[in-house]
């Protein structure tokens, strides 16, 4: 298995560990060589892992090909959610109390390089960071009231790190990069309290108010107790043993930290953490169906230094699609030139890479609903009114923001609909997910697969009727069982 350092100057870097290649964030993310190579470990030391960063697509792109990331995008984003990175640790109170309980000021700071401290006699406590967090530099502030507390935790660049650490830190390194073996962060998998994630005023509900209602009185049948959480209420879900998100999902809201903490705690779940930060990401998104060799309109990863290329590829007209968007909000359609350079330089302020894909019309698009691997529902989405989308949010007429459905026995699925949906699932993993198909000149070309799907009363149950919902209540119930084994 190859072994990459990703760095953003690699220059800097020098490791004395045989097999082991150094590059740049930039070439890891743009040179194709990279998304070929079939097996990789990939050390992400990129200086900044923010949302959207390079540091962030480093690990995204990473998971897409298949490589071994450290970190992991899950990783990144749990570092930011102090709410998460509260729970983690609430199992290192006796550890932290244990190993700083001589030091006499009131703060204290940790610093740690590839799971070491320089003092010998924090070995332990930072390797326990380091095992959750998978971060190669750490810093943790700690602060003592009765007791010590974490104050804040961060990701630090090399350039951070004082000078008088350096020759430990390239130690740490060459010890860590010598290793056969990592330690992979602590997973949890999915508990007969049954917790549903609502937020009220969603601008698009994955289910409306009487899909809801089928849910909660099925569920209840079926020997739950039912309870509709909002947003506010993560700080309730332990009280639960499932969890199913019906708010709609991005990385920096509410439902992922609920998630998050569910996967943490042992509850069972739909969805998963891992189904939140692929899905929700157009750029993994696009990377893993083109590995798997499934088709897709003419796709392109945009950066600045190929934007200028990209038109000859897809051609005009040209959807545009900014990294996280979901239903339909951040896409946008470029039919010239003029408006294609104003919208990639615009989205590309917000975004090192965006998606940008040849536009092919169809009348309706698919949707094919999996659960766990097998089909639940079968829908066909018809363009809103005098649009390009199935929603148009711009429109004055409410009565005209979305086209009409229709909902058909899986059966009547074509074949090369229904098989390209099943493997574009499998690429994410057991869960919840909606697979968007267009069927053009014969040939389906998968669009999105979507984490967290409609699921309305009136549409996607119009066909299949309770089962829909019992398909996805039993999935939970299924979950708690294996979890009792």
């Amino acid at each position: 298995m190859d072994k990459i350092i990703v760095v953003n100057k690699p220059e800097n870097w020098h490791i004395p560990v045989d097999n082991i290649s150094i590059v740049s964030s930039q070439e890891y993310l743009t040179n194709p060589k990279y998304a070929q190579i079939k097996k990789a470990r990939i050390f992400n030391l990129c200086k900044d892992y923010s949302y959207q960063s390079k540091g962030y697509y480093v690990s995204l792109l990473a998971e897409a090909r298949g490589h071994l990331a450290i970190p992991t995008v899950t990783n990144l984003v749990d570092l930011r959610e102090p709410k998460l990175v509260k729970i983690v640790f609430e199992d290192f109170d006796e550890l932290i109390q244990k190993s700083l309980k001589n030091i006499k000021s009131q703060e204290f700071t940790l610093s740690i390089y590839f799971g070491q401290n320089v003092a010998q006699k924090y070995t332990e406590l930072s390797a326990m960071f380091h095992k959750y967090f998978q971060i190669p530099f750490l810093r943790v502030k700690f602060n003592f009231t009765t007791k010590w507390n974490i104050k804040n935790i961060r990701a630090i660049s090399e350039s951070e790190i004082p000078y008088e650490h350096k020759e430990s830190m390239h130690y740490f390194a060459t010890q860590y990069f010598a290793k056969k073996r990592y330690d992979t962060p602590k997973q949890y998998t999915a508990h007969y309290d049954l917790a549903i994630l609502v937020q009220t005023n969603d601008p698009a509900p994955p289910s409306n108010a009487k899909a809801i209602k089928k849910f909660v009185d099925l569920a209840e049948k079926m020997n739950f107790y039912v309870e509709i959480l909002s947003p506010k209420d993560l700080s309730r879900l332990s009280a639960f043993d499932a969890l199913f998100i019906r708010q709609s999902t991005e990385v920096n809201n509410e439902a992922y930290a609920f998630s998050r903490k569910a996967q943490q705690e042992n509850i069972a779940l739909v969805d998963y953490p891992d189904a939140i930060l692929k899905c929700c990401n157009k750029v993994y998104m696009a990377e893993a169906l083109e590995n798997a060799n499934i088709a897709t309109p003419k796709t392109v990863i945009v950066h600045k230094h190929n934007k200028d290329e990209v038109l000859k590829i897809t051609g005009l007209p040209c959807v545009l699609k900014s990294p996280d968007s979901t239903f339909s909000f951040g896409v946008k359609k470029a039919e010239t030139e003029e408006e294609f350079k104003e919208l990639v330089n615009m989205m590309l302020k917000k975004s090192e890479l965006i998606i940008a894909q040849e536009f092919t019309f169809s009348e309706y698009d698919w949707r094919i609903g999996i659960l766990d691997d097998r089909p639940i529902f079968a829908c066909r989405y018809y363009m809103a009114k005098g649009h390009w989308q199935i929603y148009n949010w711009d429109t004055k007429n409410k009565d005209d923001q979305d086209g009409n459905a229709d909902s058909l026995p899986i059966e009547q699925v074509p074949k090369e609909i229904l098989s390209v949906a099943l493997k574009s699932a499998k690429l994410m993993g057991k869960g919840l997910y909606g697979i968007d198909v267009k069927e053009v000149n014969g040939k389906p070309l998968v669009i999105e697969i979507n984490d967290n799907p409609n699921i309305d009363f009136g549409v996607e149950d119009l066909f299949y009727g309770d089962q829909v919902y019992i398909d996805i209540l039993s999935a939970l119930k299924n979950r708690l069982e294996k979890k009792q084994l």
